[in-house]
């Protein structure tokens, strides 16, 4: 799935564009320059997604004091803005797709001949948001931040029944950022035993090497945040990569994957000439 002997690295914008296509063009133009695989957003209807408690609450944006509700609906693009990325896209050209938090939303980004789709840790335990992406024929991308094992088994046991063989799962903490003692990298060998399936991984901390370190406990998905700066406006600005370091975290991860190699012991030919001058 996705890659078979590499790593498969996609630029999440999500809302750090803040609603200015000018943004959203030159962060595609970073994720191609840098050599990553997709790039991703986040797709929603907020009069189904914003939860009750939360339409109301007074937030300061750079457009005005106004309701989340009414910041949701800034935040997402029309179907002719996302007609526009599919197009600018193809020009480069590189992948696309979404993570999608509601039923219209998938609707809407069948529309487009998107790799995957993604399923937001959110949306995890949505059993039948899960089923209607399992029944698409997508391959798809699960995200299981903020979730119980109880509730990937379920979600898992949907994804294995309607879309057999035709998902990965990432590990990811739900946290921007998220501290270097709760990314608990090791839950990828977890979930690589306990499901069988390709894992990758989703990281929201600061700096690189936890990504890297991912790779060499066997993530073959790399998904990060990326910004054009950290002090831009919005609440994942900070936890994002800048331009300069999706080339180096993309640079490091290709080095760690040829490292480390296939785990069958051989004597390599370069050696082979030591082994005769020091050997006999």
């Amino acid at each position: 799935m996705f890659k078979e002997d590499g790593i498969y690295l996609i630029s999440e914008i999500g809302i750090n564009h803040n609603a200015d296509m000018q943004v959203v063009k030159k962060l595609i133009d970073a994720t191609f320059a840098c050599g990553w695989d997709c790039v991703k957003f986040q797709k929603r209807n907020p009069e189904k997604c914003v939860p009750e408690s939360q339409r109301g609450v007074l937030k300061d944006t750079p457009w005005g004091r106004m309701t989340y509700l009414e910041y949701k609906k800034r935040m997402e693009f029309s179907e002719s803005q996302y007609d526009y990325i599919d197009a600018y896209c193809k020009e480069k050209p590189l992948s696309w797709t979404a993570s999608v938090w509601d039923r219209d939303s998938l609707d809407f980004i069948l529309k487009y001949d998107v790799p995957f789709i993604k399923i937001p840790s959110p949306m995890l335990s949505k059993a039948e948001l899960v089923k209607a992406i399992a029944d698409t024929g997508k391959p798809i991308i699960m995200s299981t931040g903020m979730s119980t094992v109880e509730e990937i088994d379920n979600s898992v046991l949907i994804l294995d029944s309607y879309a057999p063989n035709n998902y990965a799962l990432m590990h990811c903490n739900s946290t921007y950022p998220a501290s270097l003692e709760d990314l608990n990298l090791n839950m990828i060998k977890t979930l690589k035993e306990r499901y069988g399936c390709t894992i990758g991984y989703s990281g929201h901390e600061y700096g690189l090497e936890p990504t890297v370190i991912a790779v060499a406990l066997g993530a073959r998905i790399i998904e990060r945040h990326i910004t054009l700066d950290h002090n831009m406006w919005g609440t994942d600005q900070a936890a994002s990569l800048e331009v300069h370091a999706m080339d180096l975290l993309r640079k490091r991860v290709v080095e760690a994957n040829i490292c480390l190699g296939d785990g069958v012991k051989r004597i390599t030919e370069k050696e082979m000439k030591i082994r005769e001058k020091l050997k006999g």
